[in-house]
């Protein structure tokens, strides 16, 4: 029944998205849309090495969608890139093939285990973690070509 996954869990993480908004500094952003229902996500994040060190979401998704934006903004602070791929990767499983939640900092991702059995509410629902995963992605490959070229100028010179 559709009543299960709008369990008042879920409505009550979907109430306190934390990190809403967006980072005018950001080092990277990506923006995702459902194409099935229009929902969007954009995310804005900056980082420190691999880890996330700042971040921002701006959420107009379903309570589902919502949700799984208040899971990712609550914890994202400190995650590895390795980590939130390796998330992503997990709740698409859990969600399209049956796999076991994510564990670790974002497994309260297993409160949303009944949108499963509703495909429809799939794309919604992931949208936060692969605009969160890209970003972070890009951010990280920019920052280190960015060093990168630093490194050989100030060995050009000698430094």
């Amino acid at each position: 029944m559709i009543d299960d996954i709008y369990s008042a869990k879920v409505l009550r993480l979907a109430a306190e998205t934390p990190r809403l908004g967006r980072l005018p500094d950001a080092h990277a952003s990506s923006e995702k849309v459902s194409k099935l229902c229009g929902s969007r996500v954009i995310v804005d994040v900056k980082v420190e090495g691999d880890r996330v060190a700042d971040f921002a979401q701006d959420v107009k998704v379903c309570a589902l969608g919502q949700a799984a934006a208040s899971v990712l903004g609550a914890h994202v602070v400190g995650a590895t890139l390795g980590e939130i791929e390796g998330t992503r990767d997990a709740f698409r499983a859990m969600l399209k093939a049956g796999g076991p939640p994510p564990g670790g900092r974002f497994a309260d991702l297993a409160l949303l285990a009944a949108v499963r059995d509703y495909p429809a509410r799939h794309a919604s629902t992931l949208l936060a973690f692969e605009a969160a995963a890209e970003a972070v992605r890009a951010a990280v490959l920019q920052r280190a070509v960015s060093q990168g070229a630093v490194a050989r100028a100030n060995e050009g010179r000698g430094a």
